[in-house]
């Protein structure tokens, strides 16, 4: 591996170093994450297929579910390959303009990603509390407008990030004891005052995360207040296994988001290997376990997937015709 050792640094690069402390056991690491990215893959592939080819498929909630598989896949095709180069080649060095560029697309897919499981929650809180309505309030147009601007609130909110950092000075030793271009991670390179850019990254977590995670408890206090009014315990247990899911895809996504993002600035007796472990199990988790939650608990998706798996297994089997 030493003939593929790339660690000069220029003025205009960084060197990702990968996990710090864990170097010697790369080769080993990237087993895992290899496999992890994979299955990631193809279970969200699996899901974007079957849902764009089932007309039966083209609702609210199943759209909703491939804008998710879409940012999972965006989200860890921008990080997990680069860690691989540095896993397999040590190939370390990328340029400022290039990490920035990273920064600003893997921060901009997390933050439509919890734009996303807002619009979840306010789905499920439709289809609970005023069901006779759901089909005028929630179409797949209006859906479809919500993830525009979901988008486009995530651009604003994070192209700053990438900007002030553009126009701060880095210092001599550019070495970034991380796999990817973490915001704090970059932060902590520069030796100009970077009091408005640590500033700036908080508030735009607080923001993006306190919001959405504010409106995401509204809609389900809405729903266990509207459960509540059941009189039937079968009804109430019908009612929240329909949000069994989401809920486990936001304990899945956000408790690991928040503890990699609040120990980059507090947690400083926190290991730096288990600090950038985590960071990296945000990246590589969530993807894979998405399609089994939703394909474990969402009948009609879990039998459409079914019926394709069974066609492409079958001896002759030359078209996926939807029936």
């Amino acid at each position: 591996m030493s003939a593929f050792n790339h660690t000069p640094s220029g003025p205009s690069t960084f060197i990702l170093n990968g996990i710090p402390g864990l170097e010697a056991a790369h080769i080993w690491i990237s087993i895992p994450f290899s496999i992890i990215y994979i299955i990631s893959l193809l279970g969200n592939v699996m899901i974007l297929f079957v849902v764009s080819k089932e007309q039966t498929l083209h609702k609210p909630m199943f759209l909703l579910l491939s804008m998710l598989a879409l940012t999972d896949i965006s989200g860890s095709t921008c990080v997990v390959p680069k860690a691989l180069c540095i896993f397999w080649f040590s190939f370390k060095d990328i340029t400022v303009d290039g990490c920035l560029t990273q920064m600003f697309f893997f921060n901009t897919i997390a933050a439509m990603y919890s734009v996303i499981l807002v619009t979840m929650a306010f789905n499920r809180y439709v289809a609970i509390c005023d069901p006779l309505r759901y089909v005028t309030i929630l179409s797949n147009a209006r859906i479809a407008k919500l993830g525009l601007l979901g988008l486009i609130r995530a651009v604003l909110l994070i192209l700053p990030q990438p900007l002030l950092l553009r126009m701060l000075p880095f210092c001599a030793n550019r070495v970034i004891p991380h796999t990817y271009c973490e915001h704090m991670a970059v932060v902590k390179m520069s030796c100009g005052d970077t009091t408005v850019s640590r500033t700036y990254g908080l508030v735009t977590t607080l923001v993006i995360i306190g919001l959405d995670l504010t409106l995401i408890g509204l809609s389900y206090g809405l729903i266990i207040r509207a459960v509540l009014r059941l009189s039937s315990k079968k009804a109430h247990k019908k009612a929240l296994n329909t949000c069994t899911a989401h809920i486990c895809v936001m304990l899945v996504t956000y408790s690991p988001y928040l503890f990699s993002a609040l120990t980059h600035r507090f947690g400083q007796g926190i290991a730096a290997h288990i600090h950038i472990l985590l960071a990296n199990l945000y990246l590589l988790v969530p993807p894979m376990i998405n399609p089994i939650i939703y394909g474990v608990k969402t009948k009609e998706l879990r039998d459409k997937v079914g019926k394709y798996i069974c066609r492409m297994g079958s001896p002759g089997a030359t078209d996926f015709k939807p029936v």
